[in-house]
């Protein structure tokens, strides 16, 4: 299945590693565009789990924020797990090629995601992916040894068991009536209210819902990592994959109106089908497409100069967006999820705006001088000690 020759190339491997320094700045800014609007709800993750679209958004601007969301919802998680399985797959490369027992140093080192993604988790962003992300990695470590076929059988496996679970919740939602809106928490509000030692307090307090969602997506995040180390293998990125380039970009396209109309008019059954079913397929499309256009036009352009700049610090990035949009929309900051409740739509979008601005302009000044972003850094450090 791997092109031996392409992937032994130094030239090839570089510029393959490019497209997924692209790839992944672009997975790290999608999840921003995501996770705006749960900064940007008064009642942040409790009220995006309920009723993500305010009582008191005009039904236009309710619209507008059902298409915008839906234009992020899933795509990029799924996009940063494909990613991220790359990534295993390129450092079990390596260590074979030295000679050097796997997974070995990779459980230290997703020992210290898991620790990044603890903090993360606490002090930032209750709805951190890294925890999951390294106990996913860690499995998928051991996955590695075995066979391409046995991979195979496992991803199509992995991935009946989530659309089994997911399909089984949908239809549950819709048999039961509990498609609307639910009420709006009563009480004091941790977000307005609280301070950041009140946010922190309250995510311990809530840790067993807030990290429902990584084991309910743990089937497909084991799917997802083994998928994009296999199509690292196939050479989805070197010019002889362009067939499989070709397939992922029909079904990619194939999912878009769907995914449009779950997300937009599905209600929580459709979002839940939109985010889980089809949104990964969209991210498929969209893996091909970036690694089609590295092909053609390199990636050495404006935009892709700065995605892969974001992609390099991606820890670093992914940690510091969330710290500024909690900054920008929580009480102990600006407040701008109460204040400015009225206008959340114009004002999420021109945060999200700016917050990009802000994070590519700080990856690429920090990248002037220094080689790794400053979470890496330590990361890196932490890792050469074991």
């Amino acid at each position: 299945m791997t092109n031996t020759n392409v992937l032994s190339t130094g030239s090839t491997r570089t510029a393959r590693i490019a497209a997924i320094d692209v790839l992944r700045g672009i997975a790290i800014i999608g999840t921003l565009g995501t996770n705006i609007w749960v900064f940007s709800h008064p009642w942040g993750l409790l009220g995006m789990l309920s009723a993500p679209v305010t009582p008191e958004t005009p039904d236009a601007a309710a619209v507008v924020q059902l298409v915008l969301m839906t234009l992020a919802q899933g795509k990029f998680l799924a996009l940063l797990s494909l990613v991220f399985g790359m990534g295993v797959a390129i450092q079990h490369g390596a260590a074979v090629r030295r000679g050097m027992r796997w997974p070995g140093r990779y459980l230290w080192r997703a020992t210290l995601l898991f620790l990044d993604g603890a903090i993360n988790y606490v002090l930032i962003a209750e709805f951190d992916v890294l925890m999951g992300y390294a106990v996913t990695g860690a499995v998928v470590a051991y996955l590695l040894l075995t066979s391409p076929r046995a991979q195979r059988g496992m991803i199509i496996i992995f991935g009946s068991l989530h659309v089994i679970v997911i399909t089984g919740i949908v239809a549950a939602i819709v048999l039961t009536g509990a498609n609307a809106d639910a009420t709006l928490p009563n009480g004091r509000n941790p977000y307005t209210d609280g301070s950041f030692l009140d946010l922190v307090l309250f995510r311990l307090d809530k840790l067993v819902l807030f990290r429902a969602e990584a084991v309910l997506i743990g089937f497909l995040a084991l799917a997802l990592f083994l998928l994009g180390a296999r199509l690292l293998g196939a050479g989805v990125f070197a010019p002889e994959g362009a067939r499989l380039r070709r397939r992922l970009l029909v079904a990619g396209a194939i999912a878009v109106p769907v995914d449009v109309v779950l997300g937009v008019a599905g209600g929580t059954a459709g979002l839940l089908a939109e985010r889980y079913l089809v949104a990964p397929v969209v991210a498929l499309g969209i893996l091909a497409l970036v690694a089609e256009l590295s092909l053609r036009l390199g990636t050495d352009g404006w935009i892709s100069r700065r995605a892969r700049e974001v992609g390099r610090v991606a820890l670093s990035a992914y940690m510091l967006q969330n710290l500024l949009a909690g900054a920008l929309f929580y009480g102990w900051g600006l407040g701008l999820a109460e204040s400015a409740a009225d206008v959340r739509v114009p004002v999420t979008v021109a945060a999200f705006v700016v917050l990009t601005a802000v994070i590519t302009a700080l990856a690429h000044l920090w990248l002037r001088r220094f080689e790794l972003g400053p979470v890496e850094w330590l990361w890196k450090r932490a890792a050469q000690l074991r």
